[in-house]
């Protein structure tokens, strides 16, 4: 193994993963903490689901992966979360970041976020979703972990002990010794933490350049994407063009989507314009103890197309359904309906099935017994499709702010 990975939620491995698989590094992706010894790949990504669980249970967790890749020999480890750098005021990215460079006895680190190719920019330490700072963006809004502040040096800075610093764009741009210069002179002033500036692929390879030596990275999966090219040119890995390749499988296809985001909602809504089965999922009546599940499984086995289940809601609709039910409780509802609903779907013949949100994608591969995926192609930028390990059944795992308008259908049209 050349890189073990450490992600935060599922759907975020998955798309770290494709970066890699993308670049020619045979990718496999762990679910959860695993007890046996590590798969053979050139890199392994372990899938947490600790982006919003209490900091001291991200970091046990964080620290228990990080341990585990360890004994698989890794040679660099990264810590991966999303390009909209989602946590709140106490973490969880700022705890994680900390332990795992104390466990790794290494006194600077980056953080990275930068998804150019999915609109995620930083330029001047400020994070812009498209042509939107972050905190205009939807993410304003999230019903767990609202961005209102898109200086990512002062959002981590109050989720850290020591100093964050910058390095600018004007450095980014001279490449790679310019970057390396610059971590040098942080290092130098007692900075632990650099923000780093991207706004283009190229900036994302020449930052990979320039960490080649740091033992742990923190970042989106944007960094990831010029790994590859640094491993092969310091001779540790050959990258392999049919990394990416999948068994096709035959059955029924299905889209299950519990996220709430600006993006999911119009891929719900151009589904639904586009004539597509579509049926919607209301907490109120899961609250009320109704057969959802069931009744749902019913309607899903009398179409003869493919069909979309959903719980997407705009964002005041989602607000008035927490202040009604509780927002964990609202989120438990859904969740676990809807992996329900993938189980029976699974059951009743589905071999495709596409998962819309991280908190979803987690219940849903949890339910299924999922502990192991092959990393396929990629549909759009950070969604690949994936295999079960030993199994017949493809899965997409979407972050809920990812993929085009069309990304659905598109899905199911470029199953292998």
């Amino acid at each position: 193994m050349i890189l073990g990975v450490i992600a935060d939620d599922f759907t975020g491995a998955t798309d770290v993963a494709s970066m890699l698989v993308r670049a020619g590094l045979r990718t496999v992706q762990v679910i959860g903490v695993p007890d046996g010894p590590a798969p053979e790949a050139d890199a392994v990504v372990v899938a947490l689901k600790s982006r919003t669980n209490p900091a001291q249970e991200a970091v046990r967790d964080s620290l228990a992966a990080l341990e585990w890749l360890q004994a698989g020999d890794a040679r660099q480890f990264y810590f991966k979360y999303c390009s909209t750098f989602d946590s709140t005021a106490e973490g969880n990215i700022g705890p994680v970041t900390e332990a795992l460079m104390q466990a790794l006895d290494t006194d600077f680190t980056i953080a990275c976020p930068a998804f150019p190719e999915n609109g995620r920019t930083l330029f001047r330490g400020h994070l812009f979703v498209g042509d939107q700072l972050l905190s205009d963006s939807g993410m304003r809004q999230h019903p767990l972990t609202p961005m209102t502040d898109a200086n990512l040096v002062n959002v981590l800075q109050a989720q850290v002990q020591d100093r964050v610093g910058l390095v600018h764009y004007d450095t980014v741009a001279q490449g790679a010794g310019a970057i390396g210069e610059r971590f040098a002179q942080l290092r130098g002033e007692g900075v632990r933490f650099a923000v780093v500036d991207a706004i283009s692929n190229d900036d994302l390879r020449a930052i990979a350049a320039a960490c080649v030596d740091l033992p742990l990275l923190t970042a989106g999966s944007g960094v990831a994407l010029g790994l590859p090219e640094v491993y092969a040119a310091q001779g540790w890995v050959t990258p392999d063009a049919s990394a990416a390749e999948l068994p096709s499988v035959g059955g029924c296809a299905a889209v299950l989507s519990g996220s709430c985001s600006q993006a999911t909602n119009g891929q719900v809504q151009h589904w639904i314009d586009a004539g597509w089965p579509a049926l919607r999922i209301d907490p109120r009546e899961l609250a009320a103890g109704r057969p959802v599940a069931e009744q749902a499984l019913a309607w899903a086995a009398a179409q003869s197309e493919p069909v979309l289940v959903y719980a997407t809601s705009r964002p005041a609709d989602v607000q008035a359904i927490q202040a009604e039910l509780g927002v964990e409780r609202a989120g438990q509802l859904v969740e676990q309906c809807l992996a329900q609903i993938a189980h029976g779907l699974v059951e009743n013949g589905v071999r495709r099935l596409v998962v819309a949100g991280g908190e979803t994608s987690g219940a849903v591969v949890q339910v299924l017994g999922v502990s192991q995926l092959r990393i396929g192609a990629t549909i759009d930028p950070g969604v690949p499709w994936t295999q079960v390990e030993g199994r017949p059944l493809l899965l997409a795992l979407k972050s809920g702010n990812f993929g085009t308008v069309d990304f659905f259908s598109k899905a199911l049209q470029q199953v292998p």
